[in-house]
Formats: C-alpha cells, structure tokens, sequence
C-alpha cells in the first residue's frame, strides 16, 4: 500500500533567459505532473539567475525541506553553465569528471567530432554523484542524494523523468475532480469554505474566469483519498445546486 504521509519535492529553474523573458519555461508543469504520478507533490518552484550565490542559496534552503530538489538548467557545455560548481559549493564537495558519463560523451560524440574540453565539462558532476540517463543527446543528468539535476531542454527534461519514473519513494498519489459553475466566486466563498472545513483530507481550488460574457469559476477538489475526494464533490455539487447554480462535471 502507498504510504500516507505526503512527499514534496521543489524545483529550482536556472537561467537568465528565463528572468529576462526571451525563453518561456515548459518544465514547470510537465515536472508537476510527472511528480503527481510518482505521489509526489511539487510545493514550490524558484527562478533564479545564472549567478553562484543566488544558486547556492536556493539550494540550501529548498533541499532541507522538502524530500526532493530538482533543478533545471545549465548544465551545458559553455562557461556561463555553472550550475553544476553552484550545486557542488552548497553541499560542500569538490567538483569531478564522472568516468562513466565521459565513457558516455566519448561514444556520443565519436562521430561528431570527438570529445572537446567544452563537451567534457557535461561529465562534471559534485563528487559522489550518480547519473541519470539521457537518450537524447548522451548528456546525463545528475542525481546527489535528494537532488536530482537536469537540463533546462524540455524534451531532454523528459527523457530524464522517464530514466527516474518509479525510482524515487513517493506517498499517495494526488488525486482530483474538477467541476464548473456559472457563479462569482465571491457568491460561493462561504460555501467552497465550508465544504472544504467538512471534508478535512480535501483542498478546493477556485479558478474563476469570464466567458461569452458571463462569469464563471472551476473548482477542482483535490485528495489523496478516493472515497473522501467523492463526498467532497458530492458535497459541493449539492451545495451549488441548493443556490440555483448547477454544478457541470469535468468543468467548463
């Protein structure tokens, strides 16, 4: 059986050109859903700068209260990739090639003009690393304890979860219902309250929106508790319909 306690991981994005807008990150959410799957809940994202101290705080403060820290981003083969030294100065160990991961990029690249100084820095990792597979592009990504770095490239991201699905300990998994009103969320408040204060294993989220101009809210009722996750949505659906307001299930 799933272990009941609630396992929570937060995630660190690195890169200037995620601050200054030129790139729109993609990894947030896929690395929420991948964690849902795991029984893993993704507590709180942080973006910072391509900058050691900013990196180093982050990594300290975030890996020390939560189960899981992932990282994304620069990881590469430039000068301004300093995640890895950032990440090795927060845990206090030396920096090292990995035997293992150069085995991977001498391969990798054998065909595509060797193994430069520039491709080796790829294999850095904190000493004592393990790696994580990378089917893409032969870079793996890095796994120190709790925390897990990886690149910044949406679709490497993903192969890298892939590599770790069903490798990291998890609880119950999230589960959820989404059911939409036509209704002001500020005529339902005291309701979503109360349902919520009923149903204590539960969490109502309210996301209101207008819409062929009217107004309307999702609600979407979260649990790691089947049963207890069904009598939350009953609840709610009855107390929207006792206000004339039907709830319609899925959401609008």
């Amino acid at each position: 059986m799933a272990e009941s306690r609630i396992y929570t991981a937060a995630l660190i994005v690195i890169g200037d050109e995620i601050l200054s807008g030129r790139t729109h990150d993609k990894n947030i959410a896929q690395i929420a859903a991948w964690l849902q799957v795991q029984g893993i809940r993704l507590k709180e994202v942080r973006v910072v700068a391509d900058e050691t101290p900013a990196i180093v705080e982050a990594v300290n403060a975030l890996r020390t209260r939560n189960d899981y820290l992932f990282a994304t981003g620069g990881i590469g083969p430039t000068h301004d990739d300093i995640t890895v030294d950032a990440i090795a100065e927060a845990l206090g160990v030396a920096v090292a090639v990995h035997p293992e991961a150069r085995t991977i990029l001498e391969g990798y690249y054998e065909t595509r003009g060797g193994l430069t100084e520039a491709r080796l820095r790829m294999a850095r990792v904190p000493e004592g690393a393990d790696l994580i597979p990378n089917r893409y592009t032969g870079a793996p990504g890095i796994r120190f304890g709790n925390i897990m770095i990886m690149a910044g490239v949406p679709q490497i991201t993903a192969g890298m979860l892939d590599a770790l699905s069903g490798q990291l300990e998890g609880g119950a998994v999230l589960l959820s219902e989404t059911m939409g009103c036509w209704v002001q969320e500020s005529e339902v408040a005291e309701l979503l309250r109360l349902t919520e204060k009923a149903h204590e294993t539960c969490q109502i989220g309210s996301y209101p929106f207008w819409r062929d101009g009217k107004t309307g809210a999702n609600f979407v009722i979260r649990s790691v508790d089947a049963v207890d996750l069904a009598a939350c949505c009953r609840a709610l659906a009855e107390g929207l319909e006792a206000m004339n307001r039907p709830a319609v299930a899925g959401g609008i």
